[in-house]
């Protein structure tokens, strides 16, 4: 089975991969959009990680193919859940990490400690062409603490300043596998996985 995922991005691709392997689904392969010749943009206008993902996954969808979307982005509860769908873009454009997390920075110079909640959230669209009932979202979550300067080298985006207390390292401090476990992207592709699994078992797909 071969699904579309609605990005070019190689980091995503490269972990919904590999949580679909552990969760016994090596067979299926993700594809990208320039894999099936999509050369156009996406234009992300939803106000909700949902929206984004399913406008996302319904474009290969239109082209006949099974259509998957991931929308993530960090929510922060003393900017009100800001930056949200615009965490890519937070800085402004073009989209830049590494401006991103200086703005966040910033914005939260003033806030103390232990009002420094946040949680990352991931929305996993699927979209099947042939049938539109047996389409259906997921969603991950992952609370954290945003630190006040950047720790770790791996990971992308905010991952050097999310901090998950209960493993004493942020995001860009955990090895693959321990990132797999515990991060929001994780969590809601096993939700999909199950899901998936479900309807090719029940001859559904």
């Amino acid at each position: 089975m071969e699904l579309v995922l609605a990005s070019r991005n190689k980091h995503k691709i490269s972990e919904i991969a590999a949580v679909l392997a552990d969760c016994g689904l090596s067979g299926v392969k993700i594809l990208s959009l320039d894999e099936i010749g999509f050369t156009g943009e996406i234009e992300e206008t939803g106000s909700t990680f949902e929206e984004n993902a399913d406008i996302k996954a319904g474009v290969p969808a239109a082209s006949g193919f099974f259509g998957l979307a991931d929308d993530s982005g960090l929510e922060v509860d003393a900017l009100g859940g800001r930056p949200g769908v615009y965490s890519a873009r937070f800085a402004g454009e073009p989209c830049d990490d590494a401006a991103n997390n200086r703005k966040l920075l910033r914005e939260l110079v003033d806030v103390p400690d232990e009002r420094r909640g946040a949680r990352f959230v991931s929305v996993i669209s699927f979209v099947c062409p042939a049938e539109p009932t047996l389409s259906f979202t997921v969603r991950g979550e992952c609370p954290g603490v945003i630190l006040r300067e950047e720790r770790g080298c791996d990971g992308f985006g905010y991952d050097p300043l999310f901090f998950l207390p209960e493993l004493n390292k942020t995001y860009a401090e955990l090895t693959v596998e321990e990132k797999n476990a515990v991060s929001h992207r994780g969590k809601a592709m096993r939700l999909f996985a199950g899901r998936l699994a479900e309807l090719m078992r029940d001859g559904k797909l």
